[in-house]
């Protein structure tokens, strides 16, 4: 009987264990679809498996749209010498990027230009040597 137990508590256990799956950049984002965007920034989510910028944007109308752009991981963004204070509420900021294959104001960001005019890497999925070549996925 306990051994019974014991291998249903090890089952039980393998799935918290085991590695999250995670998305290939091509399975959620159109890299034959890129976007370019200006605005102000609402928040820095310094969280994993990705980072994330939102920021507001007017469209043509004058309507604010908040958009949601996919940063890297932090521990990489950290090698990047980005940190969670980097971007603060209120910067402006101009994002270059690819728009989502599933959701609307949502695209994963390739660089973040400052208003100073420094432009840093966002540690996207999408490899930055060339638009023309494939995204590098992620497992």
């Amino acid at each position: 009987m306990s051994r019974s137990l014991a291998l249903l508590a090890l089952l039980a256990a393998a799935p918290a264990a085991a590695p999250l799956a995670h998305h290939a950049f091509s399975a959620e984002y159109d890299r034959n679809k890129p976007i370019t965007l200006t605005g102000t920034v609402t928040r820095l989510e310094w969280t994993n498996p990705h980072a994330r910028i939102y920021i507001d944007v007017e469209d043509e109308d004058g309507n604010v749209v908040n958009w949601d752009f996919e940063l890297g991981p932090p521990n990489g963004l950290m090698r990047l010498g980005w940190n969670r204070n980097s971007l603060r509420e209120g910067q402006i900021v101009t994002i270059d990027g690819f728009l989502s294959r599933i959701d609307t104001n949502v695209a994963n960001a390739r660089t973040v230009r400052l208003a100073d005019g420094r432009q840093v890497f966002a540690g996207s999925s999408f490899d930055t040597s060339s638009a023309a070549e494939e995204p590098a996925d992620t497992q």
